[in-house]
């Protein structure tokens, strides 16, 4: 889908939810989103925010006191790591923008082994997820550096501690229920399942089939898993365009106002400005902002673009991008492991941007 100007311009469906059935994809079907579940996450934190209830640089030991005391490695195995004591504590806008020091399991390195070995994705609720979070080490000294990682999860929890709500409630009530984004939660209900786009991958032969299992697991409900606010949400195309087009609005669809405007530009701006490594990417594109990246360079991007556009991507394929200037949202969901395995995503922003003509 291409938005400009807040209407819809283009909007296209492409082959199969259900490969195995014959059933295509069509514009109100249902994909996993996964990271892209962050940008959401982040504005509700702001929401708060904007309610006076914390500030940005208070640390996350003031409202998680489990947090307080968090060390970070220095050498050492899984078994026998050398931890050591931050000079710095980890505040809110290290967990906005990945500069806490917390990382995920991707990896093979030694912290990245440890968080597997936590099994955190298998936590019964956030609070139980928080605890094991606990025991576990830093990988660097808050707001070294960028580190891409699972603190939106805490800040999921967070959302819960100052709200009094369960984060999935908050959400619905506070952002999914206001945009009207009616088939946008962490699980999908029986009566909406046959919308649901299955996940592929490509075999050892080529052929496409479905994963033996679904990163971070399937959200099973309040009290039997946690609501992951870094990877947990399902949506449609549809829906996530209105939640961007309230952004681009700076804070307002259809008459519901979700945030300022001066708190959108706060989040749009980059905030790794003040860091020896000021962007996420090796090319130096790209900056963070507070839950989404910020183009800071077009000529190290090679696609084009604008500076100041944001956006972000999922683990299945699936990417948004906003851009002030020219007053666009570009969307392109697709449901296949491993993230953008056949480099579509620069293409497509490529064709997006070579179709403006004024």
């Amino acid at each position: 889908m291409i938005v400009r100007n807040g209407k819809i311009v283009d909007w296209q469906t492409y082959g199969y939810r259900d490969l195995e059935a014959r059933v295509p994809m069509e514009k109100d079907s249902i994909v996993r989103i996964y990271s892209m579940s962050k940008p959401i996450t982040s504005v509700a934190v702001m929401m708060l925010f904007e309610e006076g209830l914390f500030k940005l640089d208070d640390p996350i030991g003031k409202y998680i006191p489990e947090l307080k005391d968090l060390k970070v490695y220095q050498s050492g195995t899984i078994d026998t790591p050398q931890l050591a004591d931050t000079t710095k504590l980890i505040t809110i806008k290290n967990l906005l923008t990945h500069t806490s020091g917390m990382t995920y399991d991707f990896t093979t390195n030694v912290v990245d082994q440890m968080y597997k070995n936590a099994k955190l994705w298998e936590s019964a609720s956030l609070k139980e997820f928080i605890g094991k979070l606990s025991k576990l080490p830093l990988v660097h000294e808050p707001g070294e550096k960028w580190t891409y990682s699972v603190s939106i999860d805490v800040l999921g929890y967070l959302v819960e501690v100052i709200s009094g709500q369960r984060f999935e409630d908050f959400l619905e009530q506070h952002l999914f229920l206001p945009l009207a984004m009616k088939d946008t939660g962490f699980y999908v209900p029986e009566e909406k399942r046959s919308r649901l786009a299955k996940i592929y991958e490509l075999n050892s032969d080529g052929k496409l089939r479905e994963p033996k299992t679904q990163l971070l697991g399937i959200y099973k409900g309040p009290g039997k898993s946690m609501a992951s606010g870094g990877g947990g949400l399902y949506s449609t195309i549809g829906d996530y365009a209105r939640f961007a087009q309230m952004l681009l609005n700076g804070g307002r669809l259809d008459g519901k106002q979700i945030l300022g405007r001066k708190t959108v530009e706060l989040m749009m701006a980059n905030h790794l400005d003040h860091m020896a490594q000021q962007t996420t990417v090796r090319n130096g594109s790209e900056g963070f902002g507070l839950g989404g990246s910020v183009r800071v360079d077009l000529a190290k991007g090679n696609t084009p673009g604008s500076i100041g556009q944001f956006g972000w991507s999922g683990a299945a394929t699936t990417t948004f991008n906003l851009d002030p200037k020219e007053k666009t949202i570009e969307l392109l969901f697709i449901q296949h492991f491993p993230y953008d395995q056949h480099g579509i995503f620069p293409k497509f922003y490529t064709l997006s941007y070579q179709a403006l003509v004024n």
